[in-house]
């Protein structure tokens, strides 16, 4: 997302979106000759794609998309919409709480902990019962909080949900962002100090979402930090560096070399597209989507 406001935005856009479309004039435009049949996947991948970077499709177009690109899942969908990702046989690879989550107002506030206790309470016992795993929670801005103060309110809010994630086979997984362009201060912008915060809470159920385009920003080594921490990273997002645009030569990231170095660690999670497209038309878009796909399909 560009800032915090961003993946908001075009979230509520989406869902206001998905449900009205009952016709899909582009997707035929969309469906060119080379994407007859569906894409031909390595298998050792298992991709997915971010639904607030393609917010200018309804809901049921992305779904078709996504399957004639050759994967099933779809990530970053509150509640509401999963059953237009069930009737097309998708799953939804991360999940939000109800909608009223806040990337800036997180886990670091002792006084959101009731209120986003209870959003948590509802919502993972609906994402095991849809069959889903992931559901994904943010640290919050840091607002003249140190981060010992803020890891320690984490943990101690966490804690209370981690038991219920457990009884439901759910892994909460907090996004790791950059505070440095796109989410100025927010707290969780290390994997050092998300991985301590794995490590307080000690539970199989909380994980990191690991963005490799936010961690080059902030801190870059992003190879080696994925090798050294991988059993703390239970999702990835990708996205091009510099601008958060498409995978490709323009880049300083090799995707490549990042995603041979996620499956030697035998990650067997979802890599999801989160990048912003820049395409002018619908086929460029899409072209693009299937590029970063295959190159980061090894």
């Amino acid at each position: 997302m560009e800032n915090s406001s961003s993946r908001r935005k075009m979230l509520k856009q989406v869902a206001a979106a998905s449900l009205a479309a009952t016709a899909f004039p582009s997707i035929n435009a969309l469906a060119s000759s080379d994407m007859e049949e569906n894409t031909k996947l390595k298998g050792k991948i298992n991709h997915s794609v971010c639904q607030w970077t393609y917010s200018y499709l309804p809901l049921e177009e992305l779904c078709v998309l996504v399957k004639k690109l050759g994967l099933n899942a779809i990530d970053l969908i509150a509640p509401k919409d999963w059953p237009v990702l069930q009737k097309h046989g998708i799953t939804c690879s991360m999940c939000y709480t109800a909608g009223r989550i806040s990337l800036t107002e997180g886990w670091n506030r002792p006084d959101l902990h009731p209120q986003l206790i209870a959003e948590f309470t509802e919502a993972i016992p609906l994402v095991a019962q849809a069959g889903y795993k992931n559901l994904i929670c943010f640290s919050g801005n840091r607002k003249g909080m140190d981060d010992a103060t803020g890891l320690k309110n984490c943990v101690t809010g966490l804690k209370q949900i981690m038991p219920l994630a457990k009884k439901h086979g759910v892994i909460i997984q907090m996004e790791l962002f950059n505070s440095k362009v796109d989410h100025k201060d927010y707290m969780a912008d290390k994997s050092a100090w998300g991985v301590e915060l794995c490590k307080q809470l000690g539970s199989p159920n909380f994980k990191l979402l690991y963005d490799i385009y936010h961690m080059q920003i902030n801190e870059g080594d992003v190879i080696r930090t994925i090798k050294d921490n991988h059993q703390y990273f239970g999702h990835y997002h990708t996205a091009g560096v510099p601008g958060r645009h498409e995978i490709d030569e323009s880049q300083e990231l090799f995707y490549p070399a990042i995603m041979r170095a996620i499956v030697e660690t035998g990650y067997k999670g979802y890599v999801a597209q989160e990048y912003i497209p820049t395409g002018k038309t619908d086929k460029e878009k899409v072209a693009a989507l299937k590029k970063a796909i295959s190159i980061c399909d090894v």
